[in-house]
């Protein structure tokens, strides 16, 4: 299947997060891994031990920055101090795109540090749209938006999430970052079918994807990134890359981290989504042919 145009970077393939406890393995190591994925947010203050790892990192692998505060849901103007450190980060990391979460997390200048959901309304979408296109415009490099999971709904809200997701990247021309595992997350706590919100995005707009464990709680499902990958987010994510195409794919596991070995072997796993896919679509171009 040919990359669509967000589509692109074919040379990346299955990327873990760079974590602080693999530094020195890695390092040491140099283990065959495709790209890491950073949060830019750890890496923009001036000098330091992550800024010299991460130069280090940069002269073996490539890397791919994801951010976690741009709230391109909230109402606040963006910080321009903060998209100026950005810039410089991406300039230094020569990240193919950027990615950050379709949420809201501040309030007249005050951070709360969560990815908070959005009201599924046109307003919103507006909202967010106009400001990732600032964003892209900025920083002068491609932008994927990345699906949260949520907790909540707002009774305001006048279509469902992938209705607005889609209305958000339409309207700022952007790309996604299809998170499996969050769909999942949220289709669980708020019953809904995560099959139809896969089918149901922009297939030409996801340029990334992630995938992760979870928690299980009485109530809820948490999206706390401390578990291996569950069957059934593995069976969404053979469904997306049936519908995308092989994809960018990145591994989170955020908390309770095991050896480097065990993240990296979990990663690996998508590969066989890939193969699966691949040979279909030769059969059929054979057929066709």
């Amino acid at each position: 299947m040919p990359a669509n145009r967000f589509n692109n970077f074919t040379e990346y393939e299955i990327g873990i997060g760079l974590r602080v406890p693999h530094y020195d393995h890695i390092l040491s190591e140099r283990p065959t891994v495709d790209w890491f994925e950073i949060i830019s947010e750890n890496y923009m203050q001036e000098g330091g031990r992550p800024l010299s790892v991460l130069d280090r990192i940069l002269e073996q692998y490539q890397v791919v920055q994801h951010g976690v505060s741009l709230y391109f849901g909230s109402k606040d103007p963006l910080n321009r101090t903060h998209l100026k450190k950005l810039k410089k980060l991406c300039q230094r990391t020569k990240t193919p795109w950027l990615s950050d979460h379709l949420c809201w997390g501040s309030v007249d200048g005050t951070y709360s540090h969560d990815l908070l959901p959005l009201p599924y309304t046109l307003e919103a979408a507006k909202n967010a749209a106009k400001k990732i296109r600032e964003v892209r415009d900025f920083l002068e490099i491609p932008i994927a938006v990345e699906n949260v999971s949520s907790y909540a709904e707002f009774h305001s809200s006048e279509m469902n999430e992938w209705e607005f997701l889609t209305e958000v990247v339409e309207r700022a021309d952007c790309g996604i970052l299809l998170d499996v595992n969050n769909i999942y997350v949220s289709s669980q706590n708020h019953t809904f079918d995560p099959r139809d919100y896969i089918l149901g995005v922009p297939h030409h707009r996801v340029a990334q994807m992630h995938i992760a464990g979870h928690s299980k709680y009485e109530r809820f499902i948490i999206d706390t990134h401390d578990h291996p990958v569950i069957d059934p987010v593995w069976a969404l994510y053979d469904l997306a890359i049936q519908k995308v195409g092989p994809t960018a794919t990145l591994l989170e596991w955020d908390a309770r981290i095991p050896s480097f070995q065990e993240v990296h072997d979990e990663a690996k796993k998508a590969t066989r989504y890939w193969k699966s896919r691949k040979k279909i679509a030769q059969k059929k171009q054979k057929r066709g042919s």
